[in-house]
């Protein structure tokens, strides 16, 4: 009844009422009144989304007052000095590598920027899956990185808490959030078969609850004090107890407790249902999964695997019980599947210490639940995100992770849910026979492992295992290793390829992408992170046995066409024995097992050496692509340190300990030559097909040089490592620092910021490489800041052998092979091809001296023989490779001798030599040879050899093969049985022959008669063609450090050098083979093939001659046509080039037509035509005044005022004069354009006009994707490729008559006033109906479409004759004064200008003039009569009710000019041209006067009046600047006209310059004191009634319009220029990226910046779109008539937008090494490049976006 009445009453009276009843000392009747209250507000069976609770709730917690206010008095009393702030996907954040503790730390914007980072390794980054500022806690971060909030202790000054003031809150808050829990039991249904609607009602539950969340969310951002007593709340076990089950006698809480318990049931590892089965099934087969996996590939049914639960440990396998209200929130958190609202709420706790370990607890006996039910979530990618959103804050912590490993068992449950995890997807591996193989196998296809849905639990674990603490733990508990050893097995052999050898694979499986990642996140990573903490005392024995008795249990020997790429548990060995001998000063011996099991080892790894080389040599193409990916990714450079690095080591070891001889031969059977390596020059090969035997061989010696001469594991420095990386990568091209660091593999897991070794990347990469600037192409691409390596490391690190292990992609071999050669012909070391220099190696670690007897055993030297005979006996599948690769294994021998052990010779007379010793063997003569060969082949023709039989006893009877069964036999007899299965050796003497094979092989004896020696010097005359090419001193003048560099010959040079000097036997031996050396017998050819490759060679040689003459012709061709069309800046072409000035020429022009090749005239009936391209322009109207460039705005103070720019002013003077005068008047009176005006450029090539719609027509048909649209008239010039989209008509002419029209007269000027105005009365003549009249009129369509209508219509009645007529002559002047621009504002340069060359004004004028000639001007308003005459003003014009015509000093001179000269009939004779000019000079004048005198104070006017002022120079400095435009104007516009030069000169004296070209002053120099600008006046009439009467008409003017502001003040306008930007990115970034859009009121998802006037838009914004069109869009129409540049601030690059096309231009900030940072990946700082943004305005200004920029593309509106 009580709670009923309190109901009904006003809840802030009744919270205050309450509030003060509970603060009494005995406050009974208060908990009593309170808890009915409760009961009837909170009743969890009226709907969640009722929000009346929630008000209550507020109220009460904050007793009486206003909540606001509450939230405030609490956060008075904060005391947290964590900042804490949780983030979720998306947001900017920062990481400082200097700072952190742990590599996970991260910062908030305002921390970060609060802090002082300066000179740190910083970035910032993205959130990929959300997370939390750690400023604040020494735990994960330094404290001088903490900003400045959080470096004060904070909670030291900060009052205590009044007990009152939270009282209600401890009260109302345990039933508000049992509440919720209470709703979340309701809501919850378990997923059935339809999983997709209870999807769906669990996700209509959140909505209704997401009120009551964000409610708690609110709470705890209120501070310290707050999150307390919530902690309290959520961790109390009482509370929970009495208030979870609910009441007795109620029913409802009773049936809720009870979905409470239901739901627990199952939130054990394994389930109840499964615990009966899996005691049943035990090891075995589990049934399910019957159906095949592959496809029916494999002969067996794949089945999966379960294996028996019942060894983990049974308290993580149990169902959950909690005992606090924190734990069954965190278990529905889980059940919901990590709503974002929960996990931020959970999140924002974490400052409060106590939370923050009952809640990680909390979480670690939630862990495996958590992993459970990611396996079953569908959306598991955003439920992966929330979980390491949280599990990364809890793990960081040094501290907190060794407690919960300790306390709560995690390193067990992680080990444990991991096995779980992957049981649920083995599979029976395949390796080798189904029948004898006990092992299983992950397999790749499962959803699992392809979407990586174990990625949190291993990143949590590398997370983990980062703590030293931690990881030394987990390394003495032997039974948690074991548990993680056969983890790590199942990824033993996963992946598994075979062969095809029929027919090409159906259908490329991409599961091996699953397979690398698997094996690098969930095997390499970890072990790197336990590697990383071996650096101390551990025991590492047990480890490595324990790896080693794992792989005892695992051993099947690969069939020969089977690869797997996945053998972690051998990567684990080797890296661990590696680190043993490195770190810990371990005996190799000790660790390692007997011989057998190492020959057991050595096959895996050995083999896939062997497959990477059959990969290559195109063995595998019918398993497709992806194989080839495989063997890409195996030495890529995130998993070659993972991978290729531990598999060679492990072969390294191998070989250091096992029989040399056993294991050449096993490389070469593995590699399948052994049949290769005979003396005959022909034999058959059971396994490979001739063009494989090469490559094979090539890879298999190859091989061979890495294993004896790569040190990375056997005694390098981690810096030596470093810096032999660093001069790889940076041989093969030039690199950039960012792709240099992610092409460097590093030590440690990548995860960790340690950078490997003592000494920086950086100082490494400044002592190895030349930093070079990015730089710009005359094509416009935009170069990056690179690396390059200095001359003295190619001359001393280049290091072919590594960059051969690092390579991906063969080519880049060859790349840094002709980088190389380029070197040495720089330098002028050698100048022809050069091999593959030898270096010296680091000295090997003495455990493992073994590795060299490999280069001293018989086998290989009797390899080396039998090739180097083969090569100079010029047999088949021999290479420059192959011999380039044998010399680099003596050099290896000679340079890494043995102590030699005399007592182990042995003395068998069937060996080829008396011992191991490379020295020894070299002059060794081997005389005869027997062999097995085919019948047919040449050797057996011969006759035996005439010798006695004493010498036939000692005849050499090898076969590589029966070598080999003679060591087998030793080996096998030395151990069991089982090494034979384990290495089968093929016996090929027992093979079957089918009838129809190849002919019998039978035995041969050959003379050979040869030492490694004799043959290696023989090699060196045939490679340098000459007989004695060695004289018998020649040992004694050789300089050794001439051998360094060079070819072959050096190489043989260089090795005979080098055992001459290690043996005086050898050095005798040299000089007797040099004195008596024979030429050698070539191998008897058939003749008819000898002439045949001599014709072959011959006409080679004629091909390549011709082919020289062709390039040559053709670059000549092209340099013409260079210097001609391009912008090829040389003052000399300048004056043939330009198209004005071919008109002074006597004979008529002559076209040439680039399509149909043809020369001739334009003509009425065919014309020809210039290619242009037509573009809308605002760049004038973005002038402004001042040459300083605004600042782009990077705070709400600042701001971009547009109306002070050029088109802004011009748009207000024609609105106002419109206001007071003529409309036809004023539009004659001023020129538009300045916005939206239509700029027209040519790249100066002609076409006739039929050609060219053919062409049109051609392309129309044409498939090809093009990034132009026909269809608009767009086409690429067909000679030039310049993009176009109109072709401007040429006039017929002849240059016959030019020379009339030039020559000066000396006619009065008021003659030829009367003559001007005689040929502007002239009536205009209608051209003839023509071909070229009908194109005329076509252009004119084409300028009038190009731009938009609003830039055409001024006038009051659109589409007016004087509209039409305005927009004309405004093209005009548009171009002139674009021309003026590019020509830099003034004529001071003269006449060359790159501009030029794209200027086709001449034309353009003759096309405007010929349509401008249909209006004539009605000769009463002819402004000429004005400018010339006196007239009498007529009275009777003062009744007319039309306002009056613009007074003269109001129009705009330079306009008139453009119009007299327009309309009058072409040609115009220069006479009356500078006529013309010469009048309205005297106008120009008039207004500059005019102008400045309404700038005089009343002094000045006096002293002017009475002639006082002494100084006239200031004001004739202003008056030449006030006419220097129009003077300009007028030079260029007679230029373009008569084809006068513009002369050069300084600035000064620019104005007297342009004078005397105009013919306004003579050009005899003038004295420099007088007043230039009045010289050049010359009156048609007396000069004060004139003046007078344009003053009376200006009067008579200002009666009805302000005067002042229609004079023209200051004509001269500064250079166009985008807006300055700041030097820093991160100033724009940090003000625009949180800036919310003006239209739409949302902060856009990418927004940009316009770079002309600081517009502020959404990039494909669909919130702002107009009529379909984007923001984007619709803004480059508006702000540049199509033409627009955006900078996108999410991404730090710029795109422009020209017309319907946009390109991305690059990028104008770079970071630190000269690099753009696209879509802010890498989160470096950025600075402006001040060159970019110059070649940008460049390009803005001279409109060449369309040729410089390649990459177009259609935007459709929609950016």
């Amino acid at each position: 009844m009580m709670a009923a009445s309190l109901l009904r009453r006003d809840k802030k009276a009744t919270a205050a009422h309450l509030k003060a009843d509970l603060n009494r000392t005995d406050n009974s009747s208060g908990v009593r009144q309170l808890q009915e209250l409760l009961d009837a507000v909170l009743n969890p069976e009226k709907p969640a989304a009722d929000g009346e609770a929630l008000d209550w709730c507020k109220c009460l917690i904050a007793g009486g007052e206003g909540f606001d206010e509450f939230c405030k008095t609490v956060r008075s009393y904060d005391n947290a000095t964590l900042c804490g702030l949780v983030w979720t996907a998306n947001f900017v954040a920062y990481r400082c590598r200097t700072c952190g503790i742990s590599p996970c730390m991260s910062l908030c914007a305002e921390c970060f920027n609060n802090g002082d980072h300066t000179g740190h390794d910083f970035n910032m980054f993205r959130s990929q899956a959300g997370g939390a500022c750690d400023c604040g806690d020494s735990n994960v971060m330094r404290e001088s990185g903490f900003c400045r909030r959080h470096r004060l202790r904070t909670g030291e000054n900060i009052p205590l808490i009044p007990r009152d003031l939270l009282l209600m809150s401890e009260m109302v808050l345990p039933r508000f959030i049992l509440c919720i829990i209470q709703y979340l039991r309701d809501g919850y249904v378990e997923p059935g078969e339809n999983n997709t609607s209870t999807e769906r009602d669990l996700q209509k539950v959140l909505q209704q609850l997401e009120p009551q969340i964000s409610f708690l969310e609110e709470l705890t951002k209120m501070g310290g004090a707050m999150r307390t007593v919530l902690t309290k709340i959520l961790t109390n076990q009482q509370a929970f107890k009495e208030l979870s089950m609910g009441q007795e006698e109620n029913l409802y809480a009773k049936k809720n407790y009870d979905k409470y318990l239901s739901a627990l049931k199952n939130s054990g590892l394994v389930s109840v249902e499964e615990k009966g089965q899996s005691a049943a099934a035990d090891v075995g087969v589990g049934a399910e999964g019957g159906e095949d996996q592959d496809g029916g590939q494999s002969v067996g049914q794949r089945k999966r695997v379960k294996l028996s639960s019942s060894t983990k440990d049974p308290c993580i396998i149990e169902s959950l019980k909690h005992k606090c209200f924190l734990e069954e929130l965190l278990f529905w958190t889980i059940k919901y599947e990590f709503p974002q609202k929960m996990v931020t709420f959970l999140l924002n706790m974490l400052p409060d210490q106590d939370y923050k370990i009952t809640f990680t607890k909390t979480f670690v006996q939630h862990y495996a639940f958590i992993m459970k039910t990611l396996m079953k979530s569908h959306e598991s990618d955003t439920m992966s995100n929330r979980i390491v959103h949280i599990s990364v804050q809890l793990f960081s912590n040094e501290e907190l992770a060794r407690h919960v490993t300790e306390e709560c068992q995690l390193l067990d449950i992680m080990v444990t849910v991991l096995l779980y995890m992957m049981e649920s997807c083995l599979i029976k591996s395949e390796l080798q026979d189904e029948e004898n193989n006990r092992h299983v196998v992950v397999n790749c296809s499962e959803a699992l492992l392809k979407n990586n849905t174990y990625w949190p639990l291993v990143s949590d674990f590398i997370n983990i295992l980062s703590h030293q603490s931690v990881a030394k733990k987990f390394l003495e508990d032997h039974a948690l290793l074991m548990l993680w050893m056969s983890f790590v097995s199942f990824f033993q052999g996963m992946n598994l390829n075979k062969r095809e050898l029929n027919e090409h694979v159906e259908f490329e499986s991409q599961t091996y992408y699953a397979a690398f990642a698997a094996e690098l996140e969930a095997c390499a990573q970890p072990m790197w992170g336990l590697l990383t903490h071996c650096k101390v005392k551990v025991s590492l024995t047990h480890r490595i046995n324990g790896t080693c008795n794992t792989l005892k249990l695992w051993f099947d020997t690969p069939a020969p066409n089977q690869v797997t790429f996945h053998l972690p548990l051998h990567r684990y060995y080797a890296m661990f024995l590696s680190k043993a001998v490195k770190c810990q000063g371990l005996d190799l011996d000790s660790l390692l097992p007997d011989q057998e099991m190492l020959m057991k080892i050595m096959v895996h790894p050995l083999q896939i050496q062997a497959c990477l080389s059959e990969i290559h040599s195109n063995m595998w193409v019918r398993n497709g692509l992806q194989i080839k990916g495989q063997a890409m990714t195996y030495v890529q450079s995130h998993f070659c340190n993972s991978m290729i690095d531990p598999d060679i080591y492990l072969l390294q070891v191998c070989a250091s300990r096992l029989d040399p001889d056993y294991f050449i031969s096993s490389v070469f059977e593995r590699f399948k030559v052994v049949d290769l390596l005979t003396m005959a020059s022909q034999h058959q090969n059971a396994v490979l097909d001739s063009e494989q035997e090469r490559p094979m061989l090539e890879g298999a010696l190859t091989f061979l040089v890495i294993l004896t001469s790569l040190r990375i594991h056997l005694g390098m420095t981690d810096d030596e490592i470093l810096r032999a990386e660093m001069v790889s990568q940076l041989c093969m091209n030039d690199r950039t620092h960012s792709a240099l660091l992610d092409l460097i593999p590093e030590n440690p897991n990548p995860k960790s910021g340690i950078v490997p070794g003592s000494c920086s990347f950086e100082d490494m990469l400044s002592a190895v490489a030349d930093f070079k600037a990015p730089v710009f192409e005359p094509g416009g691409s935009m170069q990056q800041g690179m690396y390059t390596p200095k001359a003295e490391v190619w001359e001393k690190e280049f290091d072919p052998i590594m960059v051969v292990l690092r390579t991906v992609y063969r080519r880049d071999v060859q790349s840094a092979m002709d980088r190389y050669a380029a070197f040495l012909k720089q330098f002028g070391i050698h100048t022809g091809n050069p091999w593959p220099p030898y270096k010296e190696r680091t000295p090997l670690h003495p455990c493992y001296k073994g590795l060299i007897r490999l280069l001293h055993c018989k086998t290989l030297h009797i390899v080396i023989f039998t090739l180097l005979y083969k090569i100079w006996m010029d047999h088949q599948n021999m290479s420059e490779h192959v011999l380039c690769m044998v010399l680099y294994l003596i050099e290896l021998g000679l340079d890494n001798q043995i102590q030699d052990n005399k007592e182990d010779e042995e003395h068998c007379h069937d060996s080829w030599f008396p011992g191991t010793n490379l020295l020894s063997n070299l002059h060794h003569v081997i005389n005869f040879v027997r062999v097995r060969v085919p019948e047919t082949a040449p050797e057996v023709k011969r006759e035996a050899p005439p010798s006695t039989s004493t010498e036939l006893t000692a005849t050499q009877v090898f076969s590589l093969v029966a070598e080999r069964r003679r060591k087998f036999q030793e080996i096998i007899n030395r151990s069991t049985t089982e090494a034979t299965q384990a290495v089968r050796p093929k016996s090929s003497s027992t093979r079957w022959v089918p009838p129809g094979t190849p002919p019998q092989l039978v035995t041969e004896i050959l003379e050979i008669r040869e030492s490694m020696l004799s043959l290696l010097i023989k090699l060196h005359q045939k490679m340098s063609s000459k007989q004695n090419s060695l004289s018998a001193s020649w040992l004694e003048d050789i300089e050794s450090n001439r051998l360094a560099h060079g070819d072959g010959i050096t190489a043989i040079e260089r090795i005979l050098t080098k055992a001459a000097a290690r043996s005086c036997q050898i050095k005798r031996s040299i000089q007797d083979i040099c004195g008596k050396v024979c030429p050698p017998v070539p191998p008897k050819k058939n003749s008819p093939t000898d002439k045949k490759a001599m014709d072959k060679e011959e006409r080679r040689q004629r091909a390549r001659e011709r082919q020289q003459k062709l390039l040559a012709e053709f670059a000549s061709r092209q340099k013409s046509f260079m210097e001609t069309a391009m912008d090829v800046e040389s003052p000399d072409t300048e004056a043939a080039m330009d198209l004005g000035a071919s008109e002074v020429m006597e004979s008529e022009i002559l076209y040439d037509c680039v399509i149909c090749g043809q020369s001739g005239p334009s003509t009425e009936d065919r014309p020809t035509g210039l290619v242009v391209l037509l573009q809308a322009s605002s760049v004038l109207g973005h002038r402004c005044k001042s040459t300083e460039p605004k600042n782009l705005p990077t705070s709400d103070e600042e701001h971009v005022y547009p109306a002070d720019t050029c088109g802004a002013a011009n748009d207000v003077r024609l609105t106002l004069m419109q206001q007071f005068f003529k409309d036809s008047s004023c539009l004659q009176s001023v020129s538009i354009g300045w916005d939206g005006g239509v700029y027209v450029q040519t790249c100066g090539h002609t076409l006739h006009i039929d050609c060219h719609k053919s062409y049109m027509e051609s392309l129309r048909n044409d498939q090809v994707l093009q990034g132009f649209s026909v269809d608009k008239g767009e086409f690429t010039c067909p000679l030039c490729r310049q993009f176009a989209n109109s072709v401007l008509p040429c006039r017929p002419g002849r240059g016959t008559e030019a020379g009339t029209w030039h020559t000066p007269t000396n006619k009065k000027t008021s003659l030829l006033v009367k003559e001007v105005e005689e040929l502007q009365e002239k009536p205009g003549l209608f051209p003839t109906e023509s071909n070229l009249s009908k194109e005329m009129e076509l252009v004119i369509k084409d300028i009038k479409n190009t731009t938009q209508k609003k830039y055409m219509d001024y006038g009051r009645n659109p589409g007016s004759p004087d509209n039409d007529f305005l927009f004309m002559y405004s093209v005009a002047r548009t171009n002139l004064e674009l021309e003026l621009v590019h020509r830099g504002g003034n004529l001071c340069s003269g006449g060359a200008s790159a501009a030029a060359k794209r200027s086709c004004l001449n034309q353009l004028f003759h096309v405007l003039a010929m349509h401008m000639r249909l209006y004539s001007i009605d000769s009463a308003y002819n402004p000429w009569t004005k400018l010339t005459q006196i007239v009498q003003i007529k009275e009777a014009d003062s009744f007319d009710e039309e306002r009056p015509e613009v007074p003269m000093l109001f129009r705009d001179v330079p306009s008139l000019l453009i119009i007299f000269v327009l309309t009058m009939p072409q040609p115009l004779r220069k006479e009356h041209f500078t006529c013309v000019v010469k009048m309205l000079y005297n106008l120009q004048f008039t207004q500059a006067l005019a102008a400045l005198s309404t700038k005089f104070s009343s002094e000045e006017r006096q002293a002017w009046k009475w002639w006082l002022v002494w100084s006239p120079q200031s004001i004739e400095f202003s008056l030449q600047q006030f006419c220097l435009p129009f003077l300009r104007l007028s030079c260029l516009l007679q230029h373009h006209l008569y084809g006068d030069n513009l002369t050069g000169c300084l600035e000064e004296e620019e104005f007297a310059s342009l004078a005397v070209c105009l013919g306004l002053l003579p050009s005899a120099p003038q004295p420099a004191n007088t007043v230039q600008s009045a010289s050049c006046l010359e009156w048609p009439v007396n000069t004060f009634d004139l003046v007078t009467q344009w003053g009376a008409e200006f009067i008579a003017g200002c009666l009805s319009s302000p005067p002042q502001t229609l004079l023209v003040h200051d004509p001269q306008w500064a250079a166009p220029r985008l807006l300055q930007l700041p030097d820093n990115y991160n100033i724009i970034f940090q003000y625009y990226h949180r800036k919310a859009c003006s239209a739409c009121k949302k902060v856009p998802k990418d927004p940009a910046l316009c770079l002309v006037c600081g517009a502020f838009v959404c990039l494909k914004g669909v919130c702002c779109k107009q009529q379909g069109i984007c923001e984007c869009v619709l803004h480059s129409q508006h702000c540049g008539a199509a033409t627009g540049i955006f900078l996108l601030i999410n991404a730090s690059v710029i795109i422009i937008i020209r017309g319907h096309r946009f390109c991305l231009w690059g990028s104008v900030y770079l970071d630190a090494h000269g690099e753009e940072d696209r879509d802010l990946r890498r989160g470096k700082p950025l600075y402006l490049c001040e060159e970019r943004y110059r070649v940008l305005e460049q390009q803005w200004v001279s409109h060449t976006f369309d040729h410089i920029n390649k990459r177009w593309g259609p935007h459709y509106n929609g950016l």
